[in-house]
């Protein structure tokens, strides 16, 4: 409950020093503006700090799941919005403060200590941006596919093996989905690439295997000409919910194995597959998930899963977290030419253009969208088809991709 009390203090804060902004930007117009600028703001804000009480006291939790998720995403963008009015405020504050020292010192000139209309407006301006371009996000980009394709250059690859299309998809997060209508187009754009293999790397639930039943039906037809194969990610295991007992969570684990069969993809559990085209061995090897971040599971056993695969002609480890690249992958098994991975979103917020691209994501994970290269090994990043937490993304697309095999 003293969470909850600091939550709601710490909303209310944010909602009185923004309002002083408020305040003064419509200090230029009439009283009856005025009142209803203040009706409108301090409406807004009573009925986001309810919509909060009801979520983290579970009233909610009878209501429609995308509703649930649309209102608590709305209050999350509203005061995310507030913190870069309160960061300017803060700094006429500052100027306030310092007006009032020299004033004290030197009383001469009787310098203006109100809070400056020009910085109030600034600040508004600032916090518009996120209030904007997240709503957007929100509403345009959460289902808003983009295809990427790119070449990767394996040594040696035999000429069989030249230009093998492998189509791939990652970070699904079924829990976080509202709406089925557009994911009919995703396995249309998948299925559209005619892939001699398609790959899913990981994260197919937030938590609950049930979480992935309603759309089995549209994700069964995903097509490969050499198969579907998939492995675990990170929030697979049910790891991040209280499940009462070992029984309960097992027995969500069986449930989602259970899915993966009836999607009809080959599930690899630190395990591989041979797959023979046009007289060469494809090596397609799957581990659970491991990773180098201490706050994710190391359940992976790379060297059970490669076991076996020294005839093979190329090989292609799926792993779903990127640091097990330069901490497993590159350091011991440098006969892996292409390993690929999802688990960053890409953090779901950034900018890409053509040369360059941004996101709060590069602070945490060294390759964290697209392809890396070092050495004679490549790695691919896909920036997921779902989302988490924030059900939308900015700059940061949903992602499915096509990665060509070339002889480097």
């Amino acid at each position: 409950m003293s969470r909850l009390f600091y939550l709601l203090a710490a909303m209310l804060v944010l909602d009185a020093y923004a309002f002083s902004a408020v305040k003064s930007w419509l200090s230029a117009y009439t009283p009856r503006t005025r009142k209803i600028g203040y009706f409108l703001y301090w409406g807004l804000s009573v009925l986001a700090i309810g919509l909060t009480l009801l979520n983290v006291l579970k009233l909610n939790a009878d209501w429609p799941h995308g509703l649930r998720t649309y209102t608590n995403a709305s209050v999350f963008i509203l005061y995310l919005s507030k913190v870069p009015v309160v960061l300017f405020l803060l700094g006429d504050d500052l100027r306030r403060a310092v007006t009032w020292l020299v004033n004290k010192v030197s009383p001469v000139t009787d310098r203006d200590t109100s809070r400056s209309r020009f910085l109030s407006t600034a600040a508004l301006v600032a916090g518009g941006v996120p209030l904007v371009t997240l709503t957007y996000g929100m509403v345009r980009n959460a289902y808003r596919y983009r295809r990427f394709a790119v070449d990767v250059p394996v040594q040696d690859l035999p000429a069989g093996l030249e230009g093998l299309k492998i189509v791939q998809i990652s970070d699904m997060h079924s829990g976080s989905w509202t709406r089925s209508s557009p994911l009919y187009d995703a396995v249309e754009m998948i299925n559209r690439e005619e892939g001699d293999v398609v790959v899913f790397t990981g994260d197919l639930v937030n938590n609950r295997a049930e979480e992935m039943l309603p759309y089995v039906d549209i994700f069964k037809e995903v097509r490969g000409k050499y198969g579907v194969y998939s492995i675990l990610g990170n929030h697979d295991y049910g790891d991040y919910v209280d499940w009462g007992t070992d029984a309960a969570k097992a027995a969500n684990m069986e449930q989602l194995y259970a899915i993966h069969a009836s999607l009809g993809w080959d599930l690899l559990r630190d395990e591989h597959r041979k797959l023979d085209i046009n007289g060469h061995r494809l090596a397609l090897i799957g581990i659970e998930n491991w990773s180098a971040v201490l706050r994710f599971p190391k359940y992976g056993h790379l060297d059970v899963a490669a076991a076996g695969t020294e005839d093979c002609d190329c090989k292609v480890l799926l792993s779903h977290d990127p640091t097990s690249w330069d901490a497993l992958v590159r350091p011991d098994y440098a006969d892996i030419d292409l390993t690929l991975s999802g688990h960053t979103h890409g953090f779901q917020f950034g900018i890409e253009i053509p040369g360059f691209k941004w996101s709060p994501s590069q602070f945490i994970y060294e390759q964290w969208a697209g392809l890396y290269r070092q050495g004679k090994q490549s790695l691919y990043v896909n920036r997921g088809l779902g989302f988490l937490g924030y059900p939308g993304r900015v700059g940061i697309l949903p992602e499915v991709t096509v990665l060509t095999l070339r002889r480097a």
